[in-house]
């Protein structure tokens, strides 16, 4: 088979893969396509094209599926800062009642509960703490409320709190916020609450935060009757340092300051930032502790006020609140929600079990909140007070020297420098890098490029247009002229007829629109020499001139 010849091979249309491979830019196409027979070097260069085209192609998916796995790294930096937003600082004394506070009501509610009382010991433990036993005819309350019991009875700051400085200024219990924790009454500086603005330091080192002097107050601390699973046997503070949208969890994450030292606290600020699913678990929905994915009880009622901003810590204590909620009927004081507080049996015999046995499960499922702001910490103490400060102390707070050595202790908690780290999740694989690796992939192995792509589709556009919408075009032109035939007939045999010169001999050049030209041998004349003869067939022109 010979190949065609130059003019042949322009008339090709463009739909022939011939003429496509000769102009397309994808390397080795033209060799597989070219003109000729099929010969050794033309199989060769196309198991060639076939070869790196699937390798290719198995590039191509290699590298979609580990972008579908969505991987993620971690990067790790410390970055400097003018100024700190200073921390919240929650603090709670261990013991968590005043035995001066407590009355026979009291324990005839909670001392089975809290005490491990029973009702005849209840004379033997209030004249052990210095009360006088319940009157003859004493009859209790007929409600009582926990969270009340705490409040009346716990340790007020205005008692403990013996001196407080933030930034060499002075401050005072009005600058902290009641909040109710696991161990009862507990107070926050710096808390936020109902829009304060946060408190700043320009400064890192001691004497730039906030030292505090405090008086745990032994004498209040309630006598160990019985050995209790909620019994302190300690003394002194415990101490939470936290952001203001965490919830403290003091009991579970909070440090303890001991009587007798004064304990410096070094915080380092970091700032924590997660990546959302696909690529990590982080969420930002806040969780409403009312909140029931079941049908609703009769608990279930909307809150009141809106929730708070999503926590790692608010997570956990939303779900403990709908679990102790959802089997107890109640809820501790230290959870937020609508339900009532728990009565100290409740407490007792369903609260305090339940929350133990969630807790050891570890049932609650709370990710990564997408944002989180943490503090490292490192603390060091000295003695104090010294021998030469007792006598001061004594003197100034009107006690006694032994009483300052066992009650009072110094908290001095500040950032160490004006910087802060930063934990940050980030795509390890992102859409530009994979078109990056499919590009040079493409290019690589069989030469092409997005532009060879756009080839390819115009290429199908062509082959679509010549032969799908070629084919019925063509139906439809041969549908046409056979319509027209009889008219054309009839125009023959007219012009047949009519009466004409003849002078001989001529050639006539007939011009159909879309046709070539056709000389046709005429015998005569049948017009005249300077007018054309114009016949109309199938809505074409057809011009006949005599030479």
């Amino acid at each position: 088979m010979k190949p065609r010849s130059g003019p042949e091979e322009a008339q090709r249309p463009a739909s022939d893969i011939r003429v496509f491979a000769s102009s397309c830019t994808l390397h080795g196409l033209g060799h597989v396509f070219g003109p000729g027979s099929l010969t050794l070097r033309r199989a060769l260069w196309a198991m060639a094209v076939l070869l790196s085209l699937a390798a290719f192609l198995y590039q191509v998916a290699e590298r979609v599926r580990y972008y579908g796995e969505f991987h993620h790294e971690t990067a790790l930096d410390e970055r400097e800062s003018r100024q700190l937003t200073f921390p919240a600082i929650t603090l709670c004394n261990v013991n968590p009642l005043r035995r001066t506070r407590l009355t026979p009501n009291d324990l005839h509610w909670a001392g089975p509960s809290l005490l491990g009382l029973e009702p005849p010991e209840h004379a033997a433990f209030l004249r052990a703490v210095g009360q006088l036993p319940a009157p003859p005819g004493f009859m209790p309350s007929p409600t009582f409320d926990t969270a009340r019991l705490y409040a009346r009875a716990g340790h007020t700051l205005d008692d403990m709190l013996l001196d407080c400085r933030y930034r060499g200024q002075p401050c005072g219990p009005e600058n902290f916020t009641v909040i109710f924790t696991r161990l009862g009454q507990c107070y926050t500086f710096n808390s936020g609450a109902d829009g304060e603005e946060l408190l700043t330091t320009p400064k890192g080192g001691a004497g730039n935060g906030l030292e505090i002097m405090l008086d745990v107050q032994q004498d209040e601390y309630l006598p160990v009757w019985k050995d209790m699973e909620e019994t302190p046997f300690e003394v002194g503070v415990r101490v939470q340092i936290h952001s203001q949208e965490e919830p403290p969890i003091i009991d579970q994450l909070g440090f303890g300051a001991a009587p007798g030292y004064q304990t410096f606290v070094s915080c380092q600020q970091q700032q924590l930032s997660f990546l959302p699913p696909p690529w990590g678990d982080c969420s930002s929905a806040s969780l409403d502790p009312e909140f029931e994915p079941d049908p609703p009880g009769p608990l279930a009622r909307p809150s009141p006020v809106p929730s708070p901003p999503y926590s790692l810590m608010g997570c956990r204590l939303a779900c403990e609140t709908r679990y102790v909620s959802r089997k107890c009927g109640c809820r501790m004081m230290h959870m937020p929600g609508g339900a009532p507080v728990c009565s100290p049996q409740q407490y007792k015999d369903c609260a305090n079990p339940t929350l133990d046995a969630m807790l050891r499960k570890d049932t609650c499922i709370c990710p990564n909140p997408c944002a989180l702001t943490r503090y490292a910490k490192e603390l060091s103490m000295v003695r104090m007070p010294s021998r030469a400060a007792a006598r001061y102390l004594a003197r100034k707070y009107n006690r006694t020297e032994a009483y300052i050595a066992e009650n009072v202790l110094v908290l001095d908690i500040f950032f160490e420098a004006l910087n802060y780290e930063t934990v940050e999740q980030k795509k390890a694989y992102e859409v530009s890098e994979l078109l990056g690796d499919i590009g040079g992939q493409m290019g690589l192995f069989i030469g092409a490029s997005l532009l060879t792509i756009l080839e390819i589709l115009d290429y199908l556009c062509e082959v679509f247009r010549d032969r799908v919408l070629g084919y019925f075009w063509n139906q439809r032109r041969s549908q046409k002229q056979s319509s027209s035939n009889p008219l054309q007939e009839g125009l023959g045999s007219h012009r047949s007829q009519a009466p004409h010169l003849s002078l001989g001999p001529s050639t006539v050049f007939c011009v159909s629109a879309g046709l070539p030209p056709l000389p046709v041998q005429s015998p005569g004349l049948s017009l005249p020499p300077t007018a054309p003869a114009t016949l109309s067939h199938d809505s074409r022109s057809s011009v006949c001139l005599q030479s």
